[in-house]
Protein backbone atom coordinates (compact mmCIF):
# COMPACT_ATOMS: atom_id res chain seq x y z
CA UNK A 1 0.00 0.00 0.00
CA UNK A 2 1.05 3.30 -0.87
CA UNK A 3 1.61 6.00 2.01
CA UNK A 4 4.37 7.16 4.45
CA UNK A 5 7.09 4.02 4.91
CA UNK A 6 7.06 3.13 9.09
CA UNK A 7 10.97 3.81 9.53
CA UNK A 8 12.25 3.62 12.83
CA UNK A 9 13.69 6.73 15.20
CA UNK A 10 16.81 5.59 15.93
CA UNK A 11 20.52 7.14 16.88
CA UNK A 12 20.94 8.47 12.93
CA UNK A 13 18.98 11.50 14.45
CA UNK A 14 22.02 13.22 16.53
CA UNK A 15 23.89 16.26 15.61
CA UNK A 16 26.68 15.16 13.41
CA UNK A 17 24.71 12.62 12.02
CA UNK A 18 21.86 15.16 10.93
CA UNK A 19 24.94 17.70 9.76
CA UNK A 20 25.93 14.90 7.29
CA UNK A 21 22.86 13.98 5.80
CA UNK A 22 21.71 17.83 5.10
CA UNK A 23 25.62 18.93 3.88
CA UNK A 24 26.74 15.82 2.90
CA UNK A 25 26.60 17.19 -1.34
CA UNK A 26 28.31 20.42 -0.42
CA UNK A 27 31.38 21.58 -1.22
CA UNK A 28 34.07 20.45 1.70
CA UNK A 29 34.67 23.87 2.54
CA UNK A 30 31.17 25.24 2.21
CA UNK A 31 29.55 22.43 4.40
CA UNK A 32 32.07 23.54 6.65
CA UNK A 33 30.87 27.05 7.06
CA UNK A 34 27.61 25.57 6.66
CA UNK A 35 27.31 24.06 9.58
CA UNK A 36 28.87 26.62 11.62
CA UNK A 37 26.49 28.94 11.32
CA UNK A 38 23.52 26.99 10.66
CA UNK A 39 21.81 26.28 13.66
CA UNK A 40 20.74 22.43 13.40
CA UNK A 41 17.26 21.20 14.97
CA UNK A 42 15.44 17.65 15.29
CA UNK A 43 11.47 17.87 16.12
CA UNK A 44 8.69 15.67 16.33
CA UNK A 45 5.33 16.14 15.22
CA UNK A 46 2.53 14.27 16.62
CA UNK A 47 -0.96 14.95 14.07
CA UNK A 48 -4.14 14.12 15.02
CA UNK A 49 -6.18 12.72 14.90
CA UNK A 50 -4.47 9.42 14.02
CA UNK A 51 -5.82 8.35 11.02
CA UNK A 52 -3.97 6.05 8.95
CA UNK A 53 -6.05 7.14 5.33
CA UNK A 54 -5.17 10.37 6.02
CA UNK A 55 -1.69 9.64 6.83
CA UNK A 56 -1.62 8.07 3.71
CA UNK A 57 -2.82 10.94 1.75
CA UNK A 58 -0.71 13.53 3.31
CA UNK A 59 2.52 11.03 2.41
CA UNK A 60 1.49 10.54 -1.04
CA UNK A 61 2.44 7.36 -3.15
CA UNK A 62 5.96 6.35 -2.46
CA UNK A 63 6.61 9.10 0.12
CA UNK A 64 6.29 11.70 -2.96
CA UNK A 65 4.79 14.85 -0.84
CA UNK A 66 7.59 14.36 2.04
CA UNK A 67 10.42 14.07 -0.96
CA UNK A 68 9.11 17.34 -2.28
CA UNK A 69 9.25 19.01 0.90
CA UNK A 70 12.25 17.61 1.79
CA UNK A 71 13.72 19.11 -1.49
CA UNK A 72 12.00 22.17 -1.58
CA UNK A 73 12.93 23.41 2.38
CA UNK A 74 16.20 21.40 2.61
CA UNK A 75 15.23 19.44 5.48
CA UNK A 76 15.32 15.25 6.40
CA UNK A 77 11.67 13.62 7.33
CA UNK A 78 11.11 10.53 9.14
CA UNK A 79 7.78 8.96 9.63
CA UNK A 80 6.28 6.02 11.97
CA UNK A 81 2.25 6.14 11.63
CA UNK A 82 0.85 9.81 12.58
CA UNK A 83 4.09 10.76 14.42
CA UNK A 84 7.13 12.53 12.31
CA UNK A 85 10.08 14.01 12.92
CA UNK A 86 11.69 16.46 11.03
CA UNK A 87 15.43 17.38 10.76
CA UNK A 88 17.44 20.41 9.70
CA UNK A 89 18.25 23.91 10.10
CA UNK A 90 15.90 25.02 12.55
CA UNK A 91 13.83 27.87 10.91
CA UNK A 92 13.16 25.21 7.98
CA UNK A 93 12.21 22.69 10.61
CA UNK A 94 9.69 25.26 11.54
CA UNK A 95 8.32 25.89 8.22
CA UNK A 96 8.37 21.93 7.00
CA UNK A 97 6.52 21.12 10.11
CA UNK A 98 3.64 24.46 9.74
CA UNK A 99 3.27 22.51 6.03
CA UNK A 100 2.82 19.09 7.55
CA UNK A 101 0.35 20.73 9.82
CA UNK A 102 -1.64 22.50 7.20
CA UNK A 103 -1.51 19.81 4.76
CA UNK A 104 -2.68 17.40 6.82
CA UNK A 105 -5.84 19.69 7.78
CA UNK A 106 -6.23 19.31 3.95
CA UNK A 107 -6.55 15.97 4.17
CA UNK A 108 -9.96 16.02 6.04
CA UNK A 109 -11.42 17.61 2.71
CA UNK A 110 -10.04 16.08 0.07
CA UNK A 111 -9.03 11.96 -0.72
CA UNK A 112 -5.37 12.58 -1.79
CA UNK A 113 -2.74 15.73 -1.55
CA UNK A 114 -1.69 15.98 -5.00
CA UNK A 115 2.07 17.57 -5.73
CA UNK A 116 0.52 20.60 -6.84
CA UNK A 117 -0.96 21.74 -4.08
CA UNK A 118 2.08 21.15 -1.85
CA UNK A 119 3.62 23.37 -4.20
CA UNK A 120 0.99 25.83 -3.61
CA UNK A 121 1.26 25.71 0.02
CA UNK A 122 5.23 26.29 0.07
CA UNK A 123 5.24 28.92 -2.60
CA UNK A 124 2.07 30.95 -0.75
CA UNK A 125 4.91 31.99 1.82
CA UNK A 126 8.47 32.13 2.28
CA UNK A 127 10.04 30.31 5.15
CA UNK A 128 9.97 33.52 7.46
CA UNK A 129 6.01 33.82 6.62
CA UNK A 130 5.47 29.91 7.22
CA UNK A 131 7.24 29.98 10.86
CA UNK A 132 5.75 33.05 12.36
CA UNK A 133 2.29 31.65 11.29
CA UNK A 134 2.85 28.48 13.34
CA UNK A 135 4.47 30.53 16.11
CA UNK A 136 0.89 32.28 16.01
CA UNK A 137 -0.55 28.91 15.95
CA UNK A 138 -3.42 30.39 13.92
CA UNK A 139 -4.51 33.34 15.39
CA UNK A 140 -4.36 34.79 11.66
CA UNK A 141 -6.82 32.35 10.20
CA UNK A 142 -10.21 34.04 10.66
CA UNK A 143 -8.71 36.47 8.72
CA UNK A 144 -7.86 34.54 6.21
CA UNK A 145 -11.01 33.21 5.78
CA UNK A 146 -12.53 36.16 5.31
CA UNK A 147 -10.76 36.45 2.04
CA UNK A 148 -11.66 32.85 0.23
CA UNK A 149 -14.58 33.78 -2.46
CA UNK A 150 -16.83 31.83 -2.77
CA UNK A 151 -18.18 30.67 -6.14
CA UNK A 152 -21.19 28.26 -6.41
CA UNK A 153 -19.20 25.86 -8.41
CA UNK A 154 -15.76 26.44 -6.77
CA UNK A 155 -14.04 28.14 -3.44
CA UNK A 156 -11.04 29.87 -3.78
CA UNK A 157 -8.82 30.63 -1.09
CA UNK A 158 -6.08 33.49 -1.72
CA UNK A 159 -2.35 31.99 -1.44
CA UNK A 160 0.16 34.23 0.47
CA UNK A 161 -0.18 37.56 1.66
CA UNK A 162 0.38 39.21 -1.63
CA UNK A 163 -3.06 37.89 -2.93
CA UNK A 164 -5.09 38.22 0.69
CA UNK A 165 -4.34 41.89 0.43
CA UNK A 166 -5.66 41.84 -3.00
CA UNK A 167 -8.76 40.33 -2.99
CA UNK A 168 -9.32 42.77 0.38
CA UNK A 169 -8.36 46.00 -1.69
CA UNK A 170 -10.71 44.43 -4.53
CA UNK A 171 -13.81 43.80 -2.16
CA UNK A 172 -13.65 47.52 -0.29
CA UNK A 173 -12.29 49.85 -3.08
CA UNK A 174 -13.83 50.60 -6.37
CA UNK A 175 -10.76 51.13 -8.69
CA UNK A 176 -7.93 49.05 -8.48
CA UNK A 177 -4.87 47.50 -9.77
CA UNK A 178 -2.92 44.52 -9.82
CA UNK A 179 0.40 44.64 -11.14
CA UNK A 180 3.00 41.88 -10.74
CA UNK A 181 4.96 38.86 -13.52
CA UNK A 182 2.70 36.66 -14.97
CA UNK A 183 1.45 33.44 -12.72
CA UNK A 184 0.65 35.26 -9.96
CA UNK A 185 -2.93 35.43 -9.96
CA UNK A 186 -3.68 38.32 -10.52
CA UNK A 187 -6.49 37.45 -13.26
CA UNK A 188 -7.85 34.65 -11.79
CA UNK A 189 -8.89 36.56 -8.31
CA UNK A 190 -10.15 39.29 -10.34
CA UNK A 191 -12.58 36.73 -12.51
CA UNK A 192 -13.43 35.16 -8.76
CA UNK A 193 -14.20 37.94 -7.12
CA UNK A 194 -16.09 39.10 -9.83
CA UNK A 195 -18.19 35.94 -10.11
CA UNK A 196 -18.60 35.94 -6.21
CA UNK A 197 -20.14 39.75 -6.67
CA UNK A 198 -22.37 38.61 -9.62
CA UNK A 199 -24.08 35.66 -7.87
CA UNK A 200 -24.65 37.30 -4.68
CA UNK A 201 -26.49 39.93 -6.58
CA UNK A 202 -23.78 43.17 -5.58
CA UNK A 203 -23.61 43.41 -9.52
CA UNK A 204 -25.96 42.94 -12.37
CA UNK A 205 -23.44 41.83 -14.83
CA UNK A 206 -19.96 41.31 -15.47
CA UNK A 207 -17.10 43.09 -18.42
CA UNK A 208 -14.16 41.22 -19.04
CA UNK A 209 -12.33 43.28 -21.27
CA UNK A 210 -8.41 42.66 -22.92
CA UNK A 211 -6.20 45.14 -25.40
CA UNK A 212 -6.29 43.07 -28.57
CA UNK A 213 -2.68 43.29 -29.05
CA UNK A 214 -0.20 40.68 -30.58
CA UNK A 215 2.42 39.68 -28.57
CA UNK A 216 5.11 40.23 -30.33
CA UNK A 217 4.17 38.43 -33.94
CA UNK A 218 1.96 39.62 -37.01
CA UNK A 219 -0.87 36.96 -37.31
CA UNK A 220 -1.94 39.03 -40.25
CA UNK A 221 -5.34 38.18 -41.26
CA UNK A 222 -7.72 36.02 -38.77
CA UNK A 223 -10.68 34.02 -41.02
CA UNK A 224 -14.34 34.59 -39.18
CA UNK A 225 -16.47 37.09 -38.28
CA UNK A 226 -15.85 39.55 -35.55
CA UNK A 227 -16.43 37.39 -32.27
CA UNK A 228 -14.29 34.52 -33.77
CA UNK A 229 -11.49 37.22 -34.88
CA UNK A 230 -11.06 38.62 -31.25
CA UNK A 231 -11.70 35.25 -29.14
CA UNK A 232 -7.93 33.93 -28.82
CA UNK A 233 -6.85 37.00 -27.35
CA UNK A 234 -9.53 36.65 -24.75
CA UNK A 235 -9.42 33.33 -23.96
CA UNK A 236 -8.03 33.17 -21.01
CA UNK A 237 -10.74 35.50 -19.30
CA UNK A 238 -13.16 32.62 -20.92
CA UNK A 239 -10.98 29.43 -19.04
CA UNK A 240 -11.37 31.70 -15.68
CA UNK A 241 -15.24 31.99 -16.26
CA UNK A 242 -15.37 28.14 -17.48
CA UNK A 243 -13.36 26.98 -14.60
CA UNK A 244 -15.74 28.81 -11.96
CA UNK A 245 -19.31 28.69 -13.77
CA UNK A 246 -19.27 26.22 -16.00
CA UNK A 247 -19.53 26.01 -19.83
CA UNK A 248 -23.32 25.97 -19.57
CA UNK A 249 -24.00 28.53 -17.34
CA UNK A 250 -21.11 30.82 -18.86
CA UNK A 251 -22.32 30.49 -22.46
CA UNK A 252 -26.57 31.43 -21.32
CA UNK A 253 -24.82 34.27 -19.45
CA UNK A 254 -22.96 35.65 -22.55
CA UNK A 255 -26.24 35.11 -25.03
CA UNK A 256 -28.00 37.67 -22.38
CA UNK A 257 -25.38 39.98 -22.24
CA UNK A 258 -24.60 39.13 -18.23
CA UNK A 259 -21.45 38.39 -18.84
CA UNK A 260 -19.85 40.34 -21.70
CA UNK A 261 -16.27 39.61 -22.72
CA UNK A 262 -15.07 42.20 -25.32
CA UNK A 263 -12.04 44.07 -26.75
CA UNK A 264 -10.76 47.73 -25.39
CA UNK A 265 -11.79 49.38 -28.09
CA UNK A 266 -15.40 48.42 -27.47
CA UNK A 267 -15.32 50.69 -24.27
CA UNK A 268 -15.48 54.10 -26.17
CA UNK A 269 -18.57 55.88 -25.25
CA UNK A 270 -19.99 53.42 -22.77
CA UNK A 271 -20.79 54.19 -19.32
CA UNK A 272 -20.96 50.98 -16.97
CA UNK A 273 -23.31 50.76 -13.93
CA UNK A 274 -23.46 48.51 -11.66
CA UNK A 275 -20.84 46.44 -13.76
CA UNK A 276 -17.80 44.41 -12.02
CA UNK A 277 -15.14 45.56 -14.95
CA UNK A 278 -12.07 43.58 -15.46
CA UNK A 279 -9.31 45.29 -18.07
CA UNK A 280 -6.50 42.36 -18.51
CA UNK A 281 -3.16 42.54 -19.80
CA UNK A 282 -3.27 46.53 -19.16
CA UNK A 283 0.52 47.15 -20.07
CA UNK A 284 -0.55 47.20 -23.86
CA UNK A 285 -2.77 49.92 -23.66
CA UNK A 286 -1.73 53.50 -24.53
CA UNK A 287 -1.61 56.11 -22.40
CA UNK A 288 -4.93 57.54 -24.12
CA UNK A 289 -7.25 54.00 -24.16
CA UNK A 290 -6.44 53.44 -20.17
CA UNK A 291 -7.72 57.01 -19.59
CA UNK A 292 -10.78 56.18 -21.66
CA UNK A 293 -11.70 52.91 -19.62
CA UNK A 294 -11.06 54.22 -16.20
CA UNK A 295 -13.60 57.19 -17.47
CA UNK A 296 -16.50 54.27 -18.20
CA UNK A 297 -16.80 53.56 -14.71
CA UNK A 298 -20.42 54.18 -13.50
CA UNK A 299 -22.52 54.13 -10.31
CA UNK A 300 -22.41 51.27 -8.57
CA UNK A 301 -19.14 49.44 -10.40
CA UNK A 302 -15.84 47.66 -9.07
CA UNK A 303 -13.21 47.65 -11.62
CA UNK A 304 -9.87 45.96 -11.57
CA UNK A 305 -6.98 46.71 -13.65
CA UNK A 306 -4.00 43.68 -13.92
CA UNK A 307 -1.15 43.91 -16.18
CA UNK A 308 3.11 42.98 -16.03
CA UNK A 309 5.10 46.12 -16.81
CA UNK A 310 7.99 43.71 -17.71
CA UNK A 311 6.09 42.48 -20.87
CA UNK A 312 4.77 45.27 -23.14
CA UNK A 313 4.05 44.35 -26.47
CA UNK A 314 3.22 48.14 -27.43
CA UNK A 315 5.17 49.14 -30.93
CA UNK A 316 8.72 50.99 -29.89
CA UNK A 317 8.77 54.64 -28.44
CA UNK A 318 4.67 53.99 -27.34
CA UNK A 319 4.05 54.53 -23.37
CA UNK A 320 2.16 52.08 -21.49
CA UNK A 321 -0.91 53.19 -19.81
CA UNK A 322 -0.08 50.76 -16.95
CA UNK A 323 3.11 52.69 -16.56
CA UNK A 324 1.64 56.09 -16.95
CA UNK A 325 -1.42 55.26 -14.81
CA UNK A 326 0.77 54.23 -11.56
CA UNK A 327 2.30 57.89 -11.32
CA UNK A 328 -0.79 59.84 -12.38
CA UNK A 329 -3.54 58.10 -9.82
CA UNK A 330 -1.04 57.00 -7.07
CA UNK A 331 -2.24 59.60 -4.68
CA UNK A 332 -5.74 59.43 -5.73
CA UNK A 333 -8.41 58.79 -2.77
CA UNK A 334 -10.10 55.31 -3.60
CA UNK A 335 -7.50 54.02 -6.42
CA UNK A 336 -5.76 50.91 -4.93
CA UNK A 337 -2.18 49.20 -6.08
CA UNK A 338 -1.22 45.59 -4.81
CA UNK A 339 2.30 44.81 -6.69
CA UNK A 340 3.29 41.06 -6.71
CA UNK A 341 6.99 39.49 -7.52
CA UNK A 342 7.92 36.39 -8.48
CA UNK A 343 7.47 34.49 -4.58
CA UNK A 344 4.02 34.86 -5.83
CA UNK A 345 4.07 32.79 -8.84
CA UNK A 346 1.78 29.60 -8.31
CA UNK A 347 2.98 27.97 -11.91
CA UNK A 348 5.74 25.48 -11.76
CA UNK A 349 8.52 26.32 -9.36
CA UNK A 350 10.68 26.50 -12.73
CA UNK A 351 8.57 29.91 -13.58
CA UNK A 352 9.49 31.86 -10.45
CA UNK A 353 13.36 31.38 -10.82
CA UNK A 354 12.85 32.35 -14.92
CA UNK A 355 10.47 35.37 -13.34
CA UNK A 356 13.88 36.24 -11.18
CA UNK A 357 16.51 35.81 -13.60
CA UNK A 358 14.88 38.26 -16.46
CA UNK A 359 14.47 40.83 -13.86
CA UNK A 360 18.24 40.29 -12.80
CA UNK A 361 19.40 40.81 -16.27
CA UNK A 362 17.55 43.30 -17.28
CA UNK A 363 18.86 45.51 -13.76
CA UNK A 364 22.31 44.67 -14.96
CA UNK A 365 21.35 46.09 -18.82
CA UNK A 366 20.74 48.82 -17.36
CA UNK A 367 22.95 49.17 -14.55
CA UNK A 368 25.93 48.87 -18.15
CA UNK A 369 23.49 51.50 -19.93
CA UNK A 370 22.95 53.78 -17.26
CA UNK A 371 27.34 53.68 -16.86
CA UNK A 372 28.13 54.20 -20.75
CA UNK A 373 26.19 57.15 -20.42
CA UNK A 374 28.14 58.68 -17.32
CA UNK A 375 31.11 57.94 -19.52
CA UNK A 376 29.94 59.94 -22.58
CA UNK A 377 29.20 62.46 -20.19
CA UNK A 378 32.52 63.05 -18.23
CA UNK A 379 33.83 62.52 -22.26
Amino acid sequence: MNGCANLPFTKANTRGERHKHLSEDLPQAAAAAWQQKVVQLTTNLNLEPDDPLRVAALCGPFDQNLKHLEGRLGVHIRSRGNLFQVSGPERRVHAASAVLERLYEETERRGAIEPELVHLFLQESGVETLVARRAGEGAGSSEADATVIRARRKTIKPRGGNQTDYVRLVRSHDVNFGIGPAGTGKTYLAVACAVEALESNRVARLLLVRPAVEAGEKLGFLPGDLAQKIDPYLRPLYDALYEMMGVERVNKAIERNIIEVAPLAYMRGRTLNNAFIILDESQNTTVAQMKMFLTRIGFGSTAVITGDITQIDLPPGQQSGLVNVRNVLRDVEGVTFAHFGSKDVVRHPLVKKIVDAYAAHQSEAKDQGEGKDKQRNVR
